[in-house]
């Protein structure tokens, strides 16, 4: 057990990845959320800082991801009133569409984790972290937290029992992330979605979320090509981002394999063989938000292969 205190930090993610809805996921190596965690003076997990939220988030340990998913795993150890106190460092927005509740629920359940001497290996931690992000959207759903914990690219084969599994990432993949300066929380943008899914759009989704996996394993980019075209979430949820065609359509034309929304958005993400491709993507972005007269921020990634971690 840390004698004095330590830092987390858990990456920003990409869920969906356009043909997984909710079982898709990837961490890419920036931004990210950081955790300092400390010995306390009262019993249980207390939260003393928060920056880089604009004071929206709660100090309340119930209500707030990080606190709430590190008071978990101390409920878990059999040690709820173990006291410490927990500085939550936001560096990336909320609404953002990068996974920010996940990544703070993430480094809360490792903080304390680590504080305890690591008695819980990372996938231990998992169901802690998801009842974290559940507080901020209500949903139970893991797309965003394992790959944040984990690393790397995860598909989660069902969320209720979190069976999540990795996937082989191709030599060679880049990602763009381009984030218009707007805000989308994922409750409005699941608000929009429709439960009725025809026989035809699911045999395509289905086809194509198996092409994505089998051409990540086989590093077939071709295959991974054809195979990431949404054909349920995101033709419902463009309407809520300016520019999205027209900045989907100039990726593809710059040699994306693909492109989509980043979660519930309003980023976006173009997925690529080469690093030049996702660069003259990132210069478009920059070019067709500022014709717009939106600000935009962009920039190029790998997926982050190693997850949250102690700093």
């Amino acid at each position: 057990m840390s004698k004095t205190g330590l830092k987390v930090f858990a990456p920003a993610t990409v869920a969906n990845v356009a043909v997984g809805y909710d079982i898709l996921g990837f961490a890419i190596d920036q931004p990210g959320d950081e955790i300092i965690i400390k010995h306390g003076k009262e019993p249980g997990i207390k939260i003393t800082k928060i920056t880089g939220a604009k004071q929206k988030l709660p100090y309340d340990v119930s209500s707030n991801c990080a606190g709430y998913a590190a008071q978990k795993v101390l409920d878990h150890l059999g040690e709820p009133d173990r006291p410490f106190e927990i500085e939550l460092y936001k560096k990336m927005g909320l609404g953002t569409g990068m996974g920010s509740s996940a990544a703070s629920a993430v480094a809360g359940a490792m903080a304390v984790n680590e504080m305890m001497g690591n008695p819980l290996t990372k996938r231990q931690l998992l169901p802690f972290a998801v009842a974290g992000e559940e507080i901020a959207d209500g949903a139970y759903h893991a797309d965003n937290v394992a790959p944040s914990l984990l690393g790397g690219v995860t598909l989660i084969r069902d969320n209720a029992t979190l069976d999540v599994h990795k996937i082989h990432v191709p030599k060679g993949i880049y990602i763009t992330m381009i984030h218009p300066q707007i805000e989308i929380l994922t409750k409005d943008s699941r608000a929009v979605l429709s439960d009725q899914v025809t026989l035809q759009q699911t045999i395509a989704q289905t086809g194509n979320i198996a092409g994505f996996v089998l051409g990540m394993f086989n590093s077939n980019f071709d295959l991974i090509k054809r195979s990431l075209t949404d054909h349920i979430i995101e033709p419902q949820r463009a309407q809520l981002i300016p520019q999205f065609y027209a900045m989907k359509e100039e990726a593809l034309s710059l040699g994306a394999l693909g492109f989509s929304i980043s979660g519930a958005g309003p980023s976006m993400f173009a997925f690529c063989s080469d690093s030049l491709a996702a660069e003259n993507i990132m210069n478009a972005a920059y070019r067709i938000y500022n014709e717009a007269k939106i600000e935009c921020s962009s920039f190029v990634t790998k997926i982050n292969e190693r997850g949250a971690l102690r700093l």
